[in-house]
């Protein structure tokens, strides 16, 4: 083996321009391929982000709506008549869910889940002069938040331990918090859907990132919302479950929809638009990647079969001076892979500083207050990928060639001569 690696490297000094050009084809395209999947993982990494750092993996709720079976439909009767009576209203009800905290304590018991929070969401009005803005009112466990949902990170002013801390405190969605003029340390004036009101002073600027959820959401304490719709202190209208496996929540909130006897929604269907779209732009990031790699193969192809035309009489001394046809197929082999791994671990290098110069170059938006540079992920199993099918594909581009040559006659090529 060492043998026909020495001859091998001959030939790659023979043709060495070639071989460079080759090399240099894989090394582009394994920095391509590391960099584009690095940037666009890490740029889904980001706008996953903004969902599920703000979603809870399950969430329970009591959704009031009409009975889906009318009572007309069920009493008894001629089944041949025609009915009337449409549309009866559901009866007047409060969104809360019943037995909340027999809930949650059995939710902290479940070795699935990681954390629970208790929600109160409700609709109210912030009074501006003579003018009355939609917004919600989000009631919070404070500290549960800044634990698993990053609560903190999206506050562009204040501190939330001051809502956690503090009665009477709201911290406001950018987009409303401009559209009222409102400040840190000035007082809004909120009113229920019932009537009532309450002064409440403003401690926070919540900014996600998404413009229309942030003209209209709020957050307090969870205790200031109930004493602001007058409700006791078990009354709660969400349950955010935290799982352990994100993969398991579609089957848990069917589970506990059918336990508890409430609705349920996981993260998977309440965003399911949201993961298609970033499972679509990573399957671009690797068919990119894979055509750019299976080109460069072609080049490689191209250069062996010129090398093979070029060193014909090579092959022939090297045949009639005892080498097999399987000799000559590995030393093209040997020769393509070569090529394959110099452009491939140069590749690497150039792809991981390519990544590290995206990550520094700066990216501040309004939109994403969080973010300071553009997004990388720096998976290894990307570098994995890229130098496995790199190697692969010089492995194929160079077979063809090699058993070529291997298949070459010494005595019609000395007779050609």
């Amino acid at each position: 083996m060492k043998l026909l690696l020495t001859i091998a490297l001959t030939l790659l000094r023979a043709k060495l321009r070639q071989s460079i050009v080759a090399a240099v084809g894989v090394m582009f395209s394994i920095t391509m391929f590391v960099a584009l999947l690095g940037f666009m993982n890490g740029l889904n990494d980001l706008l996953d982000g903004l969902i599920l750092n703000r979603t809870p993996h399950v969430r329970l709720y009591n959704e009031l709506q009409a009975t889906p079976e009318q009572p007309v439909q069920v009493a008894d009767g001629d089944t041949a008549a025609h009915h009337f009576i449409r549309s009866v209203k559901p009866k007047d009800d409060l969104p809360r869910l019943r037995n909340a905290e027999a809930i949650m304590q059995a939710m902290e018991r479940d070795p699935r889940v990681m954390a629970v929070s208790p929600r109160l969401v409700a609709q109210v009005f912030f009074n501006v002069g003579t003018v009355d803005l939609n917004g919600q009112v989000n009631g919070i466990d404070v500290m549960q938040e800044i634990r698993y949902y990053r609560f903190a990170d999206y506050l562009t002013q204040g501190d939330p331990h001051d809502l956690a801390t503090g009665n009477n405190t709201i911290v406001l969605g950018k987009g409303l918090a401009d559209m009222m003029a409102a400040d840190i340390g000035e007082t809004v004036q909120v009113t229920t859907a019932t009537g009532d009101r309450a002064m409440l002073r403003v401690v926070g600027i919540f900014q996600s990132g998404i413009a229309d959820y942030d003209k209209v959401q709020c957050y307090a304490n969870i205790k200031t919302v109930q004493k602001l719709l007058a409700r006791p202190g078990s009354y709660y209208t969400d349950i955010n479950l935290k799982l352990h496996d994100l993969n398991a929540a579609p089957a848990m909130a069917r589970e506990l929809a059918t336990r508890f006897k409430v609705d349920a929604v996981d993260v998977q269907t309440a965003n399911a638009q949201f993961e298609t779209g970033s499972d679509v732009r990573s399957i671009i990031s690797y068919a990119v990647g894979v055509v750019l790699l299976i080109v460069a193969g072609f080049g490689i192809y191209n250069i062996l079969n010129m090398m093979i035309y070029e060193k014909l009489d090579a092959i022939a001394i090297l045949k009639a001076t005892g080498f097999s046809g399987s000799d000559v197929r590995r030393i093209f082999l040997l020769l393509s892979m070569i090529i394959g791994l110099v452009g491939g671990v140069t590749g690497l290098l150039g792809g991981f500083t390519m990544q590290t110069v995206i990550d520094n170059v700066p990216f501040e938006t309004a939109a994403l207050p969080t973010t300071k540079t553009f997004p990388i992920d720096y998976d290894p199993q990307y570098y994995i990928i890229a130098v496995s099918f790199a190697l692969l594909t010089t492995w194929i581009a160079g077979w063809f060639p090699a058993r070529k040559a291997a298949q070459v006659d010494p005595v019609e090529i000395i007779r050609g001569k």
